[in-house]
């Protein structure tokens, strides 16, 4: 059964490295959390490292940036793997083509930065749909449409064999108060409609594989066993350590605030009635990062 635990301090000694989300955990798309950030500063100055894995399509240096806009300091990480550079590296060795339709905002063109660590990249070209040989989603054009908005596109695209890099697994993200949709369901609802969608975020492989060259570039591999999982979402940070066999701390303060019934803490029946429906079995459970 999952436990709650009183703060991160009450089972931190037992891992040498932290893999973190930011959104829901860190910070809540407006500004950083400060108990949150007080947390993790203590545990990087006990000598455990922290590697923010975040869902986000920007590269490391986009999210870098936007750290730096919401108040989250330095010294609260140590190294950052985005699913936007896990699937960058994709696209540069041509998992869609070379021709591509982008869907996503005009904040979301860092997405095509040249990548250093591909060797003999594809030549990307963005193009209409029509001219499309695959699609490459970063998050919907308007991230308060309803993504079924999408379906002309998407069934043009499945009839011509397109496959859809998707750049961020999420479904909803909270912007604050605001619930907004990302990648993740236009992914699902492509793949509903017979449309073939790649992943590269939590809670697939490759964004953990990420994470871990980055963890064993800061110093001495760290042994699995040792690693703890940071996250609010049950279907990719949970989903994703579990599939890792990582152990995990789920943040029910986030998205699955009302279903848990979150105060400080979660109710104890609501969190494991949640995560009998969820099939998911965090090794522990917060109601905020602390």
């Amino acid at each position: 059964m999952t436990r709650i635990i009183p703060s991160l301090a009450e089972i931190s000694h037992q891992y040498d490295a932290l893999f973190v989300d930011l959104w829901g955990c860190v910070h809540n798309g407006v500004k950083a959390l400060p108990d949150a950030v007080l947390a993790l500063q203590e545990y990087r100055k006990s000598g455990g490292k922290v590697v923010l894995v975040t869902n986000s399509p920007r590269p490391r240096a986009g999210v870098e940036k936007q750290l730096i806009h919401f108040g989250v300091p330095d010294d609260a990480w140590d190294s950052i793997a985005t699913s936007g550079d896990s699937a960058r590296a994709a696209m540069y060795r041509g998992a869609v083509g070379e021709k591509v339709y982008f869907i996503g905002e005009g904040h979301d063109q860092g997405f095509f930065k040249p990548l250093d660590i591909v060797e003999n990249p594809v030549d990307i070209q963005q193009v209409p749909l029509e001219e499309a040989e695959g699609l490459v989603c970063a998050g919907p054009f308007d991230p308060m449409a309803d993504p079924a908005e999408m379906r002309p596109q998407f069934l043009y695209a499945k009839q011509k064999g397109m496959k859809l890099l998707c750049a961020n697994p999420d479904i909803v993200v909270d912007r604050g108060e605001t619930r907004e949709w990302c990648a993740g369901a236009l992914a699902a609802l492509y793949t509903e409609m017979g449309g073939e969608s790649l992943y590269f975020g939590k809670p697939h492989p490759p964004i953990y594989d990420l994470a871990r060259r980055r963890l064993a570039a800061l110093g001495k591999p760290i042994r699995d066993d040792r690693i703890l999982a940071i996250g609010d979402g049950v279907q990719t940070d949970i989903a994703g350590a579990m599939g890792e066999d990582i152990d995990s701390l789920f943040i029910t303060g986030g998205l699955a605030r009302e279903e848990t019934k979150t105060g400080k803490d979660p109710e104890s029946e609501a969190l494991q009635a949640y995560l009998a429906q969820e099939m998911s079995s965090p090794t522990f459970a917060i109601g905020f990062l602390r």
